[in-house]
């Protein structure tokens, strides 16, 4: 039950944290150095960790208790009886400060590996390239704007030669803008892969007559063979009537023919 207790007094305090503290391997020392001393002015301590500073003991004490507090606990024990910041944070230097000769290397190699076109997509390499400058800046190696542009311009594939030209008279003067520019045309590029997929070249449908128009000239259609319709109708009636009456005419007529024979003597 104890060991339950403790844990979660631990995580209650790491979710206080300004900061991930100071880890026992001191992989992180870099980044802490430079949270600690920016949390620390911030806080009105930065003088605490300076050579033959004039901070008061109530100062000396809240700065001791923000950097034990950002430290790991096996650091905490090895450094239990250090009660001035500046001690500790010296003591910290000695002990971690090799970590610079560590990740300068490394840095410097994967700057001199980093290229453009060996990346998906432009964000990537842009993450990419802060991370490496970063940690050559914190290990006191200089990377300036004019590096960056041109170790992006000059990484460029072999089929962008044209590409490059163009963004080379461009003159770009931060590295920034090059990138704000690099994203703008790979999103326009997407946009019309997609709309090309969604309908490749030459399947546009045929044009459909409209429905309205459709529906008119069906009903006129309709209409006039109906009304021709009605009309033979009555004009076969018409023929039919007058030929009965002609037949009924010249039977007349056949009738009256005899009868006037048979008065013939």
């Amino acid at each position: 039950m104890s060991q339950i207790s403790s844990l979660k007094f631990w995580m209650a305090n790491l979710a206080k944290l300004e900061f991930a503290a100071l880890d026992f391997s001191g992989d992180n020392y870099l980044s802490w150095v430079l949270d600690a001393k920016i949390h620390l002015r911030a806080n009105g301590l930065g003088q605490t960790i300076v050579d033959e500073n004039d901070a008061s003991p109530k100062e000396n004490a809240k700065a001791m208790i923000f950097l034990r507090r950002h430290i790991h606990e096996a650091l905490k024990s090895e450094y239990v009886v250090v009660d001035e910041p500046l001690v500790l944070w010296k003591a910290l230097g000695e002990r971690y400060d090799h970590q610079r000769m560590v990740t300068l290397p490394r840095a410097r190699y994967e700057w001199t590996h980093l290229r453009f076109q060996d990346f998906k997509s432009v964000s990537e390499y842009n993450s990419a390239m802060h991370r490496i400058t970063s940690l050559m800046r914190l290990c006191g190696e200089n990377i300036s704007e004019e590096d960056m542009l041109e170790k992006t311009l000059s990484t460029f594939h072999a089929s962008n030669v044209l590409l490059q030209q163009q963004y080379r008279r461009s003159c770009f003067k931060k590295y920034s803008e090059l990138v704000s520019c690099l994203l703008l045309a790979e999103q326009n590029n997407e946009l019309l892969l997609k709309n090309h997929q969604s309908r490749p070249t030459g399947s546009a449908p045929l044009p459909k007559i409209n429905t309205a128009s459709q529906e008119v000239n069906a009903t006129s259609s309709r209409g006039s063979i109906h009304k021709r319709g009605r009309g033979g109708k009555r004009g076969l009636a018409r023929k039919q009537k007058r030929s009965w009456c002609s037949f009924r005419g010249f039977r007349s007529k056949e009738r009256s023919i005899h009868e006037w024979q048979k008065c013939i003597p």
